[in-house]
């Protein structure tokens, strides 16, 4: 199995052609149950996929996620950048750095742990962050002061499931200093562009890395703008050969069945948005 460093830059094939975004979007604000076409595609297409996978989507401005899938929780990997960097942008005076554009949009770990570093201890720093997840709903995520694995980073291996990512996202546009966040998001390289880089106007940040036993977990978090509003989307797949390649591969062919979608899926705004 080829070996990849844990969420950092690598020359993966770059992205297949974009999915177009539908003409209309249906429903605003929360709703709590997916159109029965999508799950039972991603019912039909689970089987074939060769490994575990699940997704979360909720309403921009909703309140409570809607979850497929066989997989549910697990390690956040650099997908935890993202409140990593609105933390550190709140100690800042929202003043976007190099470290954060590498870390969001590079995954670059020595950024992401600079950012970590700022923050001042371990136990201010996990406090910082979890702090961000609590004001984005995330009522349950705990970030750890300390490295559970000596060769990966405390934050990256706190457990965010699915749902609590997907409500966090949703939340995410609507919190103070987060434009800057999401522009990052808007703007990752070409080799990361996989899953929700296939989707037009989608900001989005990936996460992977190997297990104990060298299998390879990979995540994606991201909002997607449709005609009628945004939504979040938290996907999370691990192929059966515990190859990071196939576990991309596993997330763009759900992404490819959520663009066939979207105009079923709900969207909605921030509070106060028009």
């Amino acid at each position: 199995m080829l070996l990849v460093p844990a969420c950092s830059s690598h020359s993966d094939p770059g992205p297949a052609a974009t999915i177009a975004r539908p003409s209309a979007a249906s429903g605003t604000g929360a709703v709590v149950a997916l159109p029965g076409s999508l799950a039972a595609d991603f019912a039909d297409l689970l089987p074939s996929l060769n490994g575990h996978a699940g997704m979360a989507i909720q309403a921009v401005g909703g309140d409570r996620p809607v979850t497929m899938g066989d997989w549910t929780t697990g390690p956040a990997w650099s997908t935890m950048k993202v409140p990593l960097t609105l933390a550190v942008l709140r100690t800042n005076g929202n003043t976007g750095t190099y470290q954060m554009s590498a870390a969001i949009t590079e995954s670059d770990n020595t950024a992401a742990d600079g950012l970590w570093q700022s923050l001042g201890t371990p136990d201010a720093a996990a406090q910082a962050v979890q702090a961000v997840l609590r004001d984005g709903g995330d009522t349950t995520t705990t970030v750890p002061a300390t490295r559970a694995r000596p060769d990966y980073s405390a934050f990256g291996q706190a457990g965010w499931a699915l749902a609590d990512q997907a409500r966090f996202t949703a939340h995410l546009p609507c919190l103070p200093g987060a434009d800057t966040v999401t522009t990052l998001m808007s703007k990752v390289v070409w080799g990361q562009q996989w899953g929700l880089g296939h989707l037009d106007n989608a900001q989005y940040k990936g996460g992977w890395g190997p297990d104990p036993n060298g299998n390879y977990l990979v995540r994606q978090l991201g909002l997607v703008t449709t005609p009628g509003g945004e939504m979040a989307i938290a996907l999370a797949a691990q192929a059966n050969s515990g190859s990071f390649s196939e576990g991309t591969q596993m997330l763009d062919k759900m992404v490819t069945l959520i663009g066939k979608h979207l105009g079923e899926l709900p969207v909605g705004h921030c509070p106060g948005a028009h």
